[in-house]
């Protein structure tokens, strides 16, 4: 079965720094998810670094799902990458880059992610998952302007 990739790049009204170390946070991981997932951090550092494992429950269509990641690079204040150990996708990493420019910084996430099941995760994808991780991300951009401060994305 192919992967999937999702793509987002918006702007922050931040410094480099301090938006990186916001998302170094794991607690910020729950103020930037949409309610309705119920995310909990069960188990993690208080601020990430490479080799960490981050142990988090959520409710997917009110199924709880337990999700543990782990952060394989590490570059503060440029990138880092987050694999899905055991959970819900068949493959999940995340590549987070943070790039001076504008007066704050662009965040560019690329998303690489599998569902499992064959054809039925195919369907599923088309009908459901694509389109709720598209949500999710519009929701966390939502969230980051309130936190951070302004926001914008270049034009699709």
């Amino acid at each position: 079965m192919a992967d999937y990739v999702f793509e987002s790049r918006v702007w922050l009204a931040g410094a480099r720094p301090e938006v990186f170390e916001f998302f170094a946070d794991p607690a910020n991981l729950v103020r930037i998810t949409p309610p309705s997932f119920h995310l909990r951090v069960l188990t993690a550092p208080d601020v990430l670094s490479a080799g960490d494992v981050l142990d988090l429950r959520m409710s997917w269509l009110g199924i709880p799902v337990g999700w543990r990641v782990f952060i394989r690079e590490w570059d503060p204040p440029y990138r880092f990458v987050d694999v899905q150990v055991r959970g819900p996708y068949a493959r999940w990493e995340h590549r987070h880059r943070f790039l001076e420019g504008d007066g704050g910084t662009w965040m560019e996430d690329r998303v690489t992610y599998r569902l499992p099941l064959g054809p039925i995760g195919r369907v599923a994808h088309a009908l459901l998952v694509g389109r709720q991780l598209a949500a999710m991300w519009r929701y966390r951009t939502r969230r980051l302007e309130a936190l951070i401060g302004s926001v914008s994305s270049p034009a699709a």
